[in-house]
């Protein structure tokens, strides 16, 4: 019989840190391609526009003055795709220690990019869901939080790989039939 369990705080972390975190970066992609555009509303068809959409987030992500024009309208057309996709493999589980390693870099960039926008004291809208939110202090310490936790459920999906899965037989690991 195995000595560990199945489920202890670093396997609970990691799987609190692939739900919370996957589900934030779907949600966050997929608000981004189709929240309705507020600046197109007498036209009906145009307002679930993701061309539109993603327009409005290049706005968006130029407000932040850190890229040029082109680099925030290739950003803006290419990050919610990104989220959707890093958010679904961490959601899935598979390759944890690569997707947890990227977006805990993704984050780092976000939250530095958020930071540098609230100590200049920058009026502008997050963009961070698609929906237009103020950049406040709690917008800093929600992707604090999150930085937190996706750079902790990286360590220790790290630390975890290094381990035999307790489930796993000691019997059929180095036995031959």
């Amino acid at each position: 019989m195995m000595q560990s369990s199945p489920l202890n705080f670093r396997r609970a972390v990691i799987w609190l840190g692939r739900l919370l975190i996957g589900g934030i970066f779907v949600y966050a992609g997929y608000a981004k391609l189709v929240y309705p555009n507020h600046n197109l509303w007498p036209w009906f068809m145009l307002k679930f526009s993701v061309s539109a959409n993603l327009s409005t987030f290049a706005f968006q992500v130029e407000s932040y003055k850190i890229l040029g024009a082109s680099a925030s309208s290739f950003v803006a057309h290419t990050l919610p795709f990104v989220e959707i996709l890093l958010g679904l493999l961490l959601l899935i589980g598979w390759r944890l220690r690569i997707w947890a390693t990227i977006v805990s870099a993704i984050l780092v960039g976000f939250l530095g990019a958020v930071t540098r926008a609230y100590l200049l004291h920058m009026d502008i809208n997050c963009g961070c869901f698609g929906t237009p939110e103020p950049l406040t202090i709690m917008t800093v310490l929600r992707d604090s939080a999150l930085v937190l936790l996706a750079v902790v459920m990286t360590v220790f999906a790290f630390l975890e790989a290094r381990r035999p899965h307790p489930w796993a037989s000691h019997a059929s690991v180095g036995s031959k039939p």
